[in-house]
């Protein structure tokens, strides 16, 4: 049996306050397993897999978020070659691995041959990070969504997510658990959204979040409206937005070929702090 001087194991309750130590050494980067840390308190049961820790010499120097999310945290690519071979042991449970670039790669190098093709791999994206107002007017038309948006935001986030990852949430009958989600955020108020005459023409959402930093996914505006400006001046509303009420730090990670996008984050305000890499099953 492993020690805690030495070697890789499953955190738990106990080592909480240890984790938040080693995670809040870049609280930005590490915002989901923080957020995740925080609302399971590393419970198997919560977080749906594990938090393994990797030990030298008494003192927690990585840890691994291990379940439908695969995310290294302060890990070096030694670290991560560690977990990798901790996770060969197993089945895979991950349905996608990602994380600063540095540690995704190598953890992929030791794990793909047995672990099999992804359904896609992206192994350079931009991580960005505004702390500041945003560089440009906000849109004042973007607000939080409510409850009776669902008929109209639901079908956005449908496909978004469809053309972001390259298949529907909805697929194999996933279409109440993906519903439900997308009630979960308005309910805590993450989801932010444009509509014009009852179309929605802009929308984003908080992944996750921690008193010190919130993570923002699902940025879309419709096609036939793309090129107009609207998601430059909805995503620095929704800046506005998060910085006042959730945290004062806002983060995002964006494929290195969508220049648009990058464009516009970039004239908000964003600016690149980290390269992540995702595989995705």
């Amino acid at each position: 049996m492993l020690t805690t001087r030495h070697g890789v194991r499953v955190l738990a309750a106990a080592d909480l306050e240890q984790f938040l130590a080693l995670a809040n050494q870049d609280p930005v980067v590490n915002v989901f397993a923080i957020h995740r840390a925080q609302t399971t308190s590393l419970e198997p049961r919560w977080l749906g897999g594990e938090m393994w820790g990797r030990y030298d010499g008494g003192e927690l120097v990585a840890a691994c978020h291990v379940a439908a999310n695969l995310v290294p945290v302060q890990a070096s690519p030694e670290d991560a070659v560690v977990f990798a071979e901790r996770a060969l042991a197993r089945r895979r449970t991950a349905s996608t691995i990602v994380g600063p670039q540095d540690a995704v790669v190598p953890f992929w190098n030791c794990v793909g041959s047995a672990w099999g093709r992804p359904r896609d791999a992206r192994w350079d994206q931009r991580h960005l990070v505004i702390a500041d107002d945003p560089l440009i007017t906000p849109d004042p038309g973007v607000r939080l969504t409510e409850r009776a948006d669902l008929d109209t935001l639901y079908p956005a986030c449908v496909a978004m997510y469809t053309e972001e990852v390259g298949v529907s949430p909805e697929v194999g009958g996933a279409s109440d658990l993906y519903r439900t989600r997308v009630v979960q955020l308005i309910s805590r108020g993450w989801s932010f959204a444009r509509f014009d005459r009852g179309e929605l023409v802009f929308k984003a959402e908080v992944a996750c979040a921690t008193r010190d930093a919130a993570q923002i996914q699902g940025v879309w505006v419709p096609p036939h409206l793309r090129g107009e400006g609207l998601a430059t001046a909805g995503m620095a509303a929704v800046v506005a937005l998060v910085r006042d009420r959730i945290a004062p730090v806002v983060s995002l990670y964006v494929n290195e070929w969508n220049a648009p996008a990058r464009r516009a984050y970039e004239r908000v305000g964003f600016r690149e702090t980290a390269r992540f890499a995702t595989v995705m099953f």
